[in-house]
This record gives C-alpha cells, sequence and structure tokens, in this order.
C-alpha cells in the first residue's frame, strides 16, 4: 500500500513522524514544505514552498499536489496538518484517494482552521482530546492520543 504523508513543517511533521512505525512494511512518501529541516528528511518526499496565508500559493500547490498524486497514485493519505493538507485532502476527494487527517495533539479545546474545513473532506477525522471530538461532530473519532 502506498501512503502520502502530508503535513506541515515543525509541530505536524515531528507529530507524522512519531507515527513512523506506523507505516512500516508499506510505501510511504512525504509532501512536505520545503525548508533545511525537511530537506534532511530520510525518506521519499516532495517539497513544496510554504503556503501561509498566501492564495496564490495555495493555488499553486494545488496544482503541484495534483501532478504529485496522479504520478504516485497512493492508496491513502494521512495528515497531521496544517494548510498544506488542504490540497492534498480535496483533490483526494475527487481522485478517490482515501483521507486520514489527524488534528494536531497541541488543539486540545479549538478546532484548527485546517480541520474545521477537512472534517468534510476526510474519510477518517481523528482527535487527541476527547472535549474536541464532541465540538466537532459525530464523524470526529477519539480514539485516545494518537502521538
Amino acid at each position: 500500500m502506498k501512503i502520502a504523508l502530508v503535513c506541515s513543517s515543525g509541530g505536524h511533521l515531528t507529530e507524522m513522524l512519531l507515527l513512523m512505525e506506523a507505516f512500516e512494511g508499506y510505501d510511504p512518501f512525504f509532501i512536505t514544505y520545503k525548508n533545511s529541516v525537511t530537506e534532511q528528511l530520510n525518506y521519499r518526499k516532495y517539497l513544496t514552498p510554504n503556503i501561509g496565508t498566501n492564495m496564490w500559493k495555495m493555488i499553486k500547490t494545488f496544482y503541484q499536489t495534483f501532478k504529485i498524486l496522479r504520478k504516485e497514485k497512493p492508496d491513502l493519505i494521512v495528515s497531521t496538518g496544517s494548510e498544506i493538507a488542504i490540497p492534498s485532502c480535496i483533490l483526494a476527494k475527487f481522485m478517490g484517494i482515501k483521507t486520514i487527517y489527524i488534528e494536531s495533539w497541541c488543539r486540545v479545546k479549538t478546532k484548527s482552521g485546517t480541520g474545521r474545513l477537512l472534517y468534510y473532506f476526510s474519510d477518517v477525522f481523528l482527535v487527541q482530546w476527547p472535549d474536541l471530538a464532541r465540538k466537532y461532530g459525530k464523524k470526529a473519532s477519539y480514539k485516545g492520543a494518537v502521538i
């Protein structure tokens, strides 16, 4: 099974790296931001410019991500956020690729902007705090801390 691991750098990348044991025996690759840390990752990877709140960069990332997903044809996308997850999960919905979105461990009581949007596009939506599951609704699952 080929798995796209989609996350921004920093804490979201740290959370994804803590999950790497779960992907042993599969064919994972990263889609993440290009910086000095991600360039050193010892995994197959695609690096994009940081989107931030720039709409033009978001549009460009949609196009780049489409090309990556079309080339790699992953069976599953797993994301720990942040905004880089938006193009991947939305495109996945239209391309028939299953998605798992994991809300950041630091989101204890409030929804993230990315989580608010991807709640509707994800096949599986996991939160790491029980109170947050209630705030999101029926689709959000709390199974304990994932990270």
